[in-house]
């Protein structure tokens, strides 16, 4: 199975002046272009844009959801490197995993309401109490 990496980065938020390139859609997909490119040489596939809610700070107490635009990548991993990485995130044993086998509940057992004391329990609860000395004023 082929594992991959990913790279999320910022998407660009003007354009890119250029010799020929006049309008704003113009540049801003020239800068596109560049970015995309630079991306594919160091072996980055583009995946996906994402725009993404991002909790930001507004004046001393006030806070404002701005949105943030990100571009994904991915990449291919190496037979050796998709290795090192399995090795390092799976660790020996897995804290939520058991070797042991659970026994079986019954469900219809976990669900039953709790019972009171009879009248008989509840006296002798009672006489058994600490007597509590009271003064009146």
């Amino acid at each position: 199975m082929t594992q991959f990496e990913y790279e999320a980065i910022a998407a660009p938020r003007k354009g890119k002046k250029a010799r020929g390139i006049k309008t704003n859609e113009d540049r801003f997909a020239h800068a596109m272009t560049e970015l995309l490119n630079e991306m594919a040489a160091d072996g980055w596939e583009y995946l996906r844009a994402d725009t993404l809610p991002c909790e930001e700070r507004s004046g001393f107490t006030g806070r404002t959801t701005v949105y943030q635009n990100i571009l994904v990548f991915r990449r291919a991993l190496d037979r050796d490197d998709a290795v090192e990485a399995v090795e390092v995130d799976t660790p020996k044993e897995t804290p939520y995993r058991s070797s042991v086998m659970a026994t079986p509940v019954d469900v219809a057992d976990t669900h039953k309401a709790p019972s009171l004391p009879s009248a008989d329990e509840a006296n002798t609860v009672s006489q058994n109490a600490p007597a509590i000395n009271r003064q009146d004023s």
